[in-house]
């Protein structure tokens, strides 16, 4: 019991370290003063962000560090990364110091490592105490990452509202004291939990449905009652509430033990006949998979070195030869890195969250130029806070697969393909008003999308191509990040500097900077990233329609392995 109660305690805390060093989604409310104070262009301040995001493509030194270090050494190295990266641009922004542009990339890049670093510590941490529940150990953990910019915008405006160079000293402090928050459940890790009892995952079954039921009262609390937040007394009392409802996590476990020592002793007082039924995992779902790869392996049931099995229900007519070829048959087969990279699947998939989620990220990285051009400088808050909590909802919503299976069954990959829907519709908003309430819609709906694609990803890594390459594998994938940053982040760059004599404004503090005013200066690369976005839901539907059949093949099996139980 005590192992079981310290495995919810690391899952809580989990969830406060996604929730707190999420710090990249709050770039855009210093961006523009960061700019000011370096006297870059647009296109130098893109490569800032982009150094950010490179960090991501670095993410194997966490995984290397793993192999050698504890797990707690390898989280404060993060804290500190973060704390020399975002304490010495504040430094910079407060002009405390002066620094080369080339030391403030170095800065950026070292910030975006520790943010890497951390979620590293986070899916291990997952990874290891929930092995039945994983995928909904992850989804919620991850999904907390998006209300970081949330929980900041609220502690600057408790300090100090009118600051948001605050911003840069809460990114270096917050996560280092997090992590010594952190630090003694981390110590005090349980052992490997031994394989679940269907009687252990129908509890936890039913603590996962608490927490999410409470991880979408904390994320509509945030985004609901944070333009409340802009005046002091108002923003202390709601960053209570805020922290009252990440600590309230800790108490549901001990609920659910209580509700199961209530049925064993108490049977007709507080039993349901139904509440058996309900059951997130199914424990044979594991065992399922590598009878399924063991077959395939055995040749029984397809040759392990073929992907060449047709089916033609699965497939459009024109589409047949791209369909068929060299497709998934099998879920959850372990792929090589140089397997991976000739598999037409992978590049679909990578394709589908180059041109979807990566785009999200890079258009939030320019919400506070976006907000200023359309002369909104004062909403940069509220709108990065609405894009943070949106991204929360659409990380939760990846959860959806797990919770609706037994009642309708779509393929994870579909959903996908469902959630990439509102980026082109969010560019096309954009595109044709300037207003604030187009602004505010688009921008959930890229939230919302770019959210469930981020936190999807690990899930359906480990399902296509082997859950014990997932981590290899999700780490290639995730270089389109930075590339996405450079390509999408540079377009908008070229076509703002480009705008800039429509209305401009010269801003002359020890350096000179410039400032593009009016709906041209964004305009034309919304309609170049929703052109983008359309491709990357055609690569999603093109990689639904090659796995379907590999996943209604799976479905199958597990529903005459339930019968036959």
């Amino acid at each position: 019991m005590v192992g079981e109660s310290r495995k919810w305690m690391i899952l809580v805390v989990t969830t406060w370290i996604q929730a707190f060093t999420g710090t990249n989604f709050d770039f855009s409310s210093y961006s523009s003063e960061l700019k000011t104070v370096l006297g870059i262009s647009q296109v130098q301040l893109n490569y800032l962000s982009v150094a950010s995001d490179m960090g991501k493509a670095l993410g194997w030194c966490s995984g290397v560090s793993l192999m050698y270090l504890p797990l707690w050494v390898v989280m404060f190295m993060a804290a500190l990364m973060g704390l020399f990266g975002y304490g010495f641009q504040w430094f910079v922004i407060e002009r405390m110091i002066t620094l080369p542009y080339v030391l403030v990339f170095f800065l950026c890049l070292l910030a975006g490592c520790s943010i890497c670093w951390f979620n590293t510590v986070c899916y291990v941490l997952c990874i290891r105490h929930f092995q039945a529940n994983r995928a909904l150990a992850l989804s919620l953990t991850i999904s907390f990452n998006g209300v970081s910019a949330a929980l900041y915008s609220l502690i600057a405006n408790a300090i100090n509202p009118s600051d948001d160079n605050l911003y840069l000293f809460l990114n270096a402090l917050v996560p280092l004291f997090i992590t010594g928050v952190a630090l003694v459940p981390l110590l005090r890790q349980p052992p490997p939990i031994q394989p679940l009892s269907s009687e252990a995952i129908h509890r936890d079954s039913m603590v996962f449905l608490c927490l999410y039921i409470l991880a979408v009262v904390t994320g509509l609390y945030l985004l609901l009652l944070n333009s409340l937040s802009s005046n002091i007394s108002n923003a202390r009392i709601l960053l209570v509430g805020a922290i009252f409802l990440l600590i309230l996590p800790l108490c549901l476990p001990g609920i659910a033990y209580a509700r199961e020592w209530a049925c064993r002793n108490m049977p007709f007082s507080f039993q349901n006949e139904n509440s058996s039924d309900f059951n997130l995992v199914n424990p044979d779902d594991l065992e399922l998979h590598k009878e399924l790869i063991g077959e395939n392996e055995n040749g029984n049931v397809v040759n392990a070195t073929s992907y060449g099995l047709i089916d033609k229900e699965g497939c459009l007519w024109c589409f047949g030869k791209v369909m068929e070829k060299d497709r998934l048959t099998v879920l959850g087969e372990e792929h090589s890195a140089r397997l991976l990279v000739r598999r037409w699947d992978f590049w679909l998939y990578y394709a589908a969250y180059f041109c979807g989620g990566t785009i999200g990220l890079v258009y939030s990285n320019n919400l506070g130029q976006i907000s200023e051009s359309l002369g909104y400088s004062s909403m940069t808050s509220s709108l990065v806070t609405l894009y943070s909590s949106c991204s929360f909802f659409g990380r939760l919503l990846a959860a959806a697969p797990d919770f609706l299976r037994d009642k309708i069954y779509f393929a994870r990959t579909g959903w996908l393909a469902v959630a990439l829907v509102p980026t082109p519709i969010g560019f096309l908003l954009l595109t044709l008003s300037g207003s604030e309430a187009m602004l505010r819609a688009g921008t959930g709906l890229i939230g919302i999308s770019s959210g469930f694609v981020f936190s999807a990803a690990v899930s359906v890594t480990s399902e296509l191509f082997g859950p014990n390459s997932a981590g290899v594998n999700h780490n290639i994938l995730i270089t389109n990040i930075p590339i996405g940053s450079l390509l999408y982040g540079l377009l908008a760059a070229l076509v703002y500097d480009a705008n800039e004599g429509s209305s401009v404004i010269q801003v002359n503090l020890l350096k000179e900077a410039t400032l593009c005013m009016g709906r041209s200066c964004y305009r034309q690369t919304f309609i170049w990233w929703g052109c983008i976005s359309v491709v990357g839901l055609a690569s999603s539907i093109l990689l639904f329609l090659r796995t379907r059949a590999a996943y209604n093949r799976f479905e199958r099996n597990r529903c005459q392995s339930e019968s036959s139980s």
